[in-house]
């Protein structure tokens, strides 16, 4: 497996500053308590990850990767223990589940209580913690890591909203627009995109460099 370049601008230190900083606020404006100790495990291994990915980026185009790319034969295992121990810490319960798909560690986390996970769920603290959990595994593995983490169903509520913007996308052209650009977003979600305008019976690419990278949909 290969790791992907890291852009000068964003180093490992920066990735977990603004992952704890989302994380810790996120959880604490609703009452909960601090992810201090995670976050301070994150932080003694920041250094090996900053070495290791000294000039690599950490935006990684699902365009651009080959689907034979594997997993780390311990990624998973890895987020989970990271995972397990934040619930810990939160005294949450949670099943947590490992799936490779594509060359990809999918963890998703849930639990039979209603509100044992609404804390985790937000859609930006789910963000933050699948960076934290991401650079968790790289400062064990050596290797820019890919996974993606679910908390509570929060993934597939956010391809209902993904849905909903191609639907209002294709709103658009069939209206008589050109083209129709979706706000920027994360690479696994543009490929969902692509996906589902495909399905649609329109056609995609994405545009843009970095945070602005983005989708733009048009006729076939």
């Amino acid at each position: 497996m290969t790791s992907a370049p890291l852009p000068a601008d964003e180093s490992a230190d920066d990735r977990l500053a603004a992952a704890s900083q989302t994380t810790d606020e996120a959880i604490a404006s609703n009452g909960a308590l601090e992810v201090a100790s995670v976050v301070s495990d994150a932080e003694s291994s920041t250094g090996d990850v900053s070495d290791a990915s000294e000039g690599q980026s950490d935006v990684r185009d699902d365009d651009d990767v080959d689907a034979g790319d594997d997993a780390g034969p311990d990624e998973g295992d890895i987020a989970a223990d990271y995972i397990e121990e934040l619930l810990d810490i939160l005294d949450l319960d949670g099943d947590i589940d490992i799936e490779t798909r594509g060359g990809r560690s999918y963890i998703s986390v849930d639990s039979s209580g209603e509100n044992d996970l609404r804390v985790l769920s937000k859609p930006e603290t789910v963000t933050a913690l699948q960076e934290l959990t991401r650079i968790a595994v790289q400062a064990k593995t050596g290797e820019f890591s890919r996974l993606i983490l679910d908390v509570g169903g929060s993934r597939a509520t956010r391809e209902q909203e993904l849905a909903a913007l191609v639907e209002r996308a294709a709103e658009r052209l069939e209206e008589g627009a050109t083209s129709a650009s979706l706000p920027p977003m994360s690479s696994y979600e543009r490929k969902l995109v692509h996906d589902i305008v495909a399905a649609r019976g329109f056609t995609s690419e994405s545009e843009g460099e970095g945070r602005d990278r983005h989708t733009v949909v048009t006729r076939p």
